[in-house]
């Protein structure tokens, strides 16, 4: 996982800690506690249970820090649809990761119609399209189609078929979604950006030596 102070990765080893149960439907509370390596700073997770044998998870979600910390888009982004929805899933992650997978998975969904050309379909479908097109880099096609993994979509198909549903997620999902959707908006957003900027930049100077541009 990312660490929500520093945005460095790490092998998540959390430590797990019964803290009572509650009468009623409160049931059996649980924290999970871990260090990031290399910030040092705490992260604490507090689930909750139907049943002391803690079969059944009901709630979950990041105590500490409050908030997901993430790197904002840069400018080279433009599309008003991927700033607000990728802006609005980082916000809602540690307090919903229902509504984060959403609006990550809508996210998705118009990167792929907007830069890849897919046919408008079920995004498990599209996801499919890109992938077998073999346009995208093979470590992020690896994670893309992990997104269907993590997600289970062929479990849960309202994911694939209406992609802004609040529906359960799988541990980790909505954080996943994230991860490759930051991915693909680097692969089809920011560096032909900056790949056009620099041509421009070469072509200026190009133009002074008196020389012709790039073709």
């Amino acid at each position: 996982m990312k660490c929500p102070h520093c945005l460095n990765s790490f092998h998540d080893e959390f430590e797990r800690r019964d803290i009572g149960s509650g009468s009623g439907s409160e049931g059996y509370w649980s924290t999970l506690h871990q260090t990031c390596p290399e910030c040092g700073e705490s992260i604490i997770f507090l689930q909750a249970f139907s049943n002391q044998y803690k079969t059944t998870q009901w709630s979950s979600f990041m105590a500490y820090p409050k908030g997901i910390a993430r790197q904002p888009l840069p400018p080279e982004v433009d599309d008003k649809e991927v700033i607000g929805n990728y802006n609005e899933s980082c916000l809602v992650l540690s307090d919903s990761p229902k509504a984060s997978a959403a609006l990550s998975r809508r996210c998705l969904q118009h990167i792929l119609r907007e830069k890849a050309k897919v046919k408008k379909s079920d995004l498990n479908s599209e996801i499919q399209e890109v992938l077998d097109s073999g346009k995208l880099p093979s470590t992020i096609a690896d994670n893309l189609d992990a997104v269907r993994n993590i997600g289970n979509f062929a479990a849960h198909p309202v994911k694939s078929t209406r992609s802004l549903e609040i529906v359960d997620v799988e541990p980790h999902e909505a954080e996943w979604n994230l991860e490759v959707l930051e991915q693909l908006i680097d692969f089809y957003y920011i560096k032909p950006a900056l790949a056009f900027k620099k041509r421009e930049e070469l072509n200026a100077k190009l133009a002074e030596a008196g020389k012709p541009p790039l073709k």
